[in-house]
Parts: structure tokens; C-alpha cells; sequence
């Protein structure tokens, strides 16, 4: 059964997920999963620092994560985050179609987005430096460095395990799980 990403069964379906793996699975969550996503959603939620900084700050942020099939993105990934004025209103993995129309889509390769999530790379000096694309305002992006740097900040205090960090039967795992749920989700 493939559900419509914007429907209300399609996010009915998407929590009750989240809600099933983040019972069931084992920290740490593996990035770019359904649990990782709750968490960093629930930590940017609840973090006035972040707040306070992104005030002013609106409009959808995507981290664009291109496919590495050896890990078992076999297709793109995106992680949509719907901010507005220092709220985050959710945080989802996303099919194609939404992910790349997002304010903000950074893209970059998984070991970039790695390097970043571990608090090794500066996403605006990636940015800089041609590791990481933009589409959207780098002006805007520029302005509001530090809400930016917030959320990088939010995303390194999740505990997480990255698919090139799983022995051959847990990326086995990861990989049969993302063929088996893609088709439902669109993502």
C-alpha cells in the first residue's frame, strides 16, 4: 500500500512508525531513520537556545543526503525540517517531490553530512569550501548562522550509529528495512 505524502493517513502512518521504532529499537538510532528523525525533532523543540537565535527565521530547511547504495541508500534522502520563527513545527524524512522544494535544500554527500552531524564540519563553511550545495538564500542562511549552527549543535548530542558504522548484518538489516518501507512512504 503506498500512501500520499501531505494526507492525513500518510502522517497518521508516518507517527505510528516513528512511534513503534523509537519503542523498539536500540540506541543508538541509526541516522536518517525514523527514530533519529523523532529525537532531533523532540531535542529542536525543546531547545530555547535555538529558539531564541531562529526568531526571526522562517521557512523549510531540507538536508539533502545523495544516494549511497553500498549503505542502503539506494536513492536520495531528504530530511525535511518545517521551521518558522523559532518553532519547529516537524521534522520528516520526505519523498522527492516535497524534499526538493524546501526554502532551504542543502545537498551533499553522505560523508559530508556524516563529518557534519559528528561536529567536524561547519555546514556554512562547507557551504564556503563546495562540499555542500544550496538552493534558497545563502544571504538568509548567512544571517542566520547561528540558528543554523544550533540545530548542527542539536543533531551531534543525538546518539547515533551511521550505516557505514554497522557490521554486515545490521546494514543488511538497514537495507532490507528501507526497501521495505520506501515504497509505502515515497521516500
Amino acid at each position: 500500500m503506498s500512501l500520499s505524502y501531505g494526507t492525513d493517513e500518510w502522517e497518521k502512518e508516518y507517527q505510528k512508525l516513528a512511534e513503534e521504532r523509537l519503542a523498539s529499537q536500540p540506541k543508538p538510532y541509526i541516522m536518517g531513520t525514523p527514530e533519529w528523525v523523532a529525537t532531533f525533532e523532540k531535542k529542536i523543540k525543546a531547545d530555547d537556545k535555538y529558539k531564541k537565535l531562529a526568531k526571526k527565521w522562517e521557512g523549510s530547511v531540507v538536508i539533502h543526503i545523495l544516494a549511497k547504495p553500498d549503505l542502503g541508500l539506494e536513492e536520495d534522502l531528504y530530511l525535511y525540517l518545517d521551521l518558522w520563527h523559532g518553532d519547529c513545527r516537524f521534522v520528516r524524512l520526505v519523498p522527492r517531490e516535497v524534499g526538493v522544494k524546501g526554502n532551504y535544500v542543502l545537498t551533499g554527500e553522505f560523508e559530508r553530512w556524516k563529518s557534519v552531524m559528528k561536529g567536524d564540519l561547519d555546514p556554512i563553511k562547507g557551504l564556503m569550501q563546495g562540499k555542500i550545495k544550496l538552493k534558497g538564500s545563502l544571504t538568509t542562511m548567512v544571517r542566520y548562522v547561528k540558528a543554523a549552527s544550533r540545530l548542527v549543535s542539536i543533531a551531534t548530542e543525538i546518539d547515533t550509529k551511521f550505516p557505514d558504522e554497522l557490521d554486515a548484518e545490521e546494514l543488511e538489516e538497514f537495507k532490507n528495512w528501507l526497501r521495505e518501507i520506501r515504497p509505502k512512504y515515497g521516500i
